[in-house]
């Protein structure tokens, strides 16, 4: 299901947002104070391809400098459009898995900093 779903999701945004997200990436590392926002930036375009069946935990701790510069300068209004983006989504039926897959990306559009992207843990 976790296939369908991100072959779904590619097709309707993770192409494009993926894109975004990455060329936002390279225009921040081509200066050298931004080198750090694009490498967030890389990350977050690498989970826009296949958001399915992966886990965000985000440590504001580990950075909290960085954190608050990037909930400055956009953070914040990513995490909005995401979260309204998720509200939308849910309105269906349908559109929950995608809505829950915004909601995550809500997560590490405002906190991208100290936050670990990976596959989720097995339970014993």
């Amino acid at each position: 299901m976790k296939v369908l779903g991100n072959i779904l999701w590619f097709i309707v945004s993770g192409l494009i947002l993926g894109l975004m997200w990455f060329l936002g990436g390279v225009i921040w590392c081509i200066t050298i104070i931004g080198i750090p926002f694009g490498l967030q930036c890389f990350k977050i375009s690498k989970l826009m391809f296949w958001p399915m069946g992966r886990v965000v935990k985000t440590n504001f701790d580990k950075h909290p400098v960085a954190n608050v510069i990037w909930i400055i300068f956009g953070g914040l209004e990513f995490a909005i459009a995401y979260f309204l983006a998720g509200v939308l989504w849910c309105i269906t039926i349908i559109g929950i898995p995608f809505g829950r897959q915004c909601f995550k990306l809500a997560k590490l559009g405002i906190l991208p900093f100290g936050a670990e992207v990976g596959l989720p843990e097995a339970t014993a």
